[in-house]
């Protein structure tokens, strides 16, 4: 079956385009992380949300105007056959993208076009404002474990990085002796490691500024442990750790640095509570009293339990809120 969707964005065909296919681009509207190898026989890979991974194959590139898609979702468990193909063309007061997604099992019609019916308001809304905001499906995901969570928080965390410019990179943070920068090369370590514990290699990213910088380790770190799974144990050195112990690392790591980041730069972090309060539970198991000089966290603030979980998950990690 088939089913059709249009926008109307008031942008060039080439700005259209790059909506489109630019990871950069996609991360505004459509993905948490995205992967993109644009050219005939080239893979792409979108996180839409903790939960949903769209991969496939890029079949024609026609630059500015067309890309077609063999498209599959990863959690689907079945071979898919669908082909996604969306056009460019020049209109009145605009660009006009049209997307045909052609191929579809009956059962998935109804929900593949509420998809696309939310995608495209958000792609409309960064037309105009370059950026669709926080995306209310990566909020609260409804199976919370250590990869949907982290995916989540991955969200928060760029959204914050997106407010940062390069002027910035000098301010500090309420990490002791870190600038915004230092804390950049910081979490870049983090992700290295534990890219490394569920078995790849982390590329550095090239570009230019700070959110596609992290974006692009991240997304790789994401990938790798989603392929990995959570089941059994990874060796940290000399020492063993529960698979599922070393991927919470990640929600740890995105959410506390999200808060961070956006305090040495006047923003707010836009979290659900039930995503704070699993990362809170999270930081529990990993900051035992044992290990927490060890792995560089102050001693926990004290903070009333009615408090919001951001707060409290902020205060644990020993940072005044």
């Amino acid at each position: 079956m088939t089913i059709e969707k249009t926008a109307l964005l008031p942008v060039s065909a080439d700005e259209a385009f790059a909506l489109i296919t630019q990871p950069d681009r996609l991360r505004r509207w459509l993905a948490i992380s995205a992967r993109v190898d644009l050219r005939a026989g080239g893979e792409f890979r979108w996180t839409l949300t903790p939960m949903a991974v769209a991969a496939g194959t890029v079949t024609e590139v026609d630059p500015g105007r067309r890309i077609v898609l063999g498209f599959g979702l990863e959690q689907s468990g079945r071979p898919r056959t669908d082909t996604v193909t969306i056009t460019i063309e020049p209109a009145e007061g605009g660009t006009l993208v049209r997307l045909i997604h052609q191929g579809l099992p009956e059962d998935q019609v109804q929900d593949v076009l509420e998809g696309w019916t939310h995608f495209f308001q958000r792609l409309e809304r960064a037309a105009v404002t370059g950026d669709a905001g926080p995306d209310e499906w990566a909020a609260a995901p409804a199976d919370l474990n250590p990869l949907t969570s982290a995916n989540a928080t991955l969200a928060v965390l760029q959204h914050v990085l997106r407010g940062i410019s390069e002027d910035d990179l000098s301010k500090s943070t309420p990490c002791t002796d870190f600038t915004v920068s230092q804390l950049e090369g910081h979490l870049l370590g983090s992700l290295s490691s534990l890219t490394s514990l569920a078995g790849s290699t982390l590329v550095p990213a090239s570009a230019s500024d700070l959110e596609s910088r992290i974006a692009g380790a991240a997304q790789q770190a994401m990938e790798t442990w989603m392929k990995r799974g959570i089941e059994g144990t990874v060796q940290a050195g000399p020492q063993e750790l529960p698979a599922t112990i070393a991927a919470s690392i990640l929600s740890v790591e995105f959410l506390v640095h999200a808060w961070d980041f956006a305090s040495a730069t006047g923003q707010k972090v836009a979290v659900s509570d039930e995503v704070a309060t699993y990362v809170l539970g999270l930081a529990e198991q990993i900051i035992t009293p044992e290990q927490r000089e060890r792995v560089g966290f102050d001693p926990a603030i004290p903070i009333s339990g009615n408090a919001p979980a951001m707060d409290r998950l902020v205060a644990f990690t020993g940072r005044a809120t």
